[in-house]
């Protein structure tokens, strides 16, 4: 997935490795299950890939060590940057309410060129808001970018024909921003009086 040898993401102090074999870890990302898709179909190419994933980060109310990703690829002739905003600007109004405001900052992925991170607009009514948003009102909710040719190169897949776009989100999130959830520790903790307020109905 274009990441160099000496990335950041291969170290230590960013990865779980485990103790019984040095050479294997805990994922962190579901990247892979891109790279295996593009390596084995051919274009068009349209995937979402769940999993969980680990990363060794502090944990506090806005970021944990484990969550839950959603990936999603679209590989196809002539996408385009626009192509991604629209989609994902759809999936946040049919998420959130069709007046949600969104924001695409740019930022860097060695899988994708350009990249961005993308907010949805939380707001800033409550203390609350404050200490989710750092006072900003926006919530970053994923990361995406048009997939980089030489990712497209790599897995077979001639980039002078072909672009796309991926995208990757963590649940826990986007449940944060739907119910207002001030915490996201508190989806890990199995608190039951937390956990019954999102029982299915039956």
């Amino acid at each position: 997935m274009n990441t160099p040898e000496d990335h950041p993401a291969r170290d230590m102090q960013d990865t779980f490795y485990l103790k019984s074999d040095a050479n294997r870890l805990l994922r962190t990302h579901t990247s892979s299950v891109q790279a295996r898709v593009m390596t084995s179909s051919t274009p068009p190419i349209r995937i979402i890939a769940p999993g969980r994933v680990y990363r060794n980060e502090t944990i506090s109310a806005r970021s944990h060590c484990q969550f839950h990703q959603v990936e999603g690829l679209y590989i196809d002739k002539k996408v385009s940057f626009a192509d991604m905003k629209q989609t994902l600007l759809y999936y946040a109004r049919e998420m959130y309410g069709p007046k949600t405001k969104i924001r695409l900052r740019p930022s860097y992925f060695p899988f994708t060129e350009p990249s961005a991170e993308m907010d949805v607009y939380w707001g800033l009514k409550t203390e609350t808001d404050h200490k989710i948003t750092k006072g900003t009102g926006w919530l970053e909710i994923l990361g995406c970018g048009m997939v980089d040719p030489n990712v497209l190169k790599n897995c077979g897949i001639d980039p002078e024909v072909y672009t796309g776009f991926a995208f990757g989100m963590g649940i826990e999130r986007q449940a944060m921003l739907q119910y207002k959830i001030d915490d996201i520790r508190l989806l890990f903790e199995n608190d039951v009086r937390f956990l019954k307020q999102f029982a299915s109905a039956k």
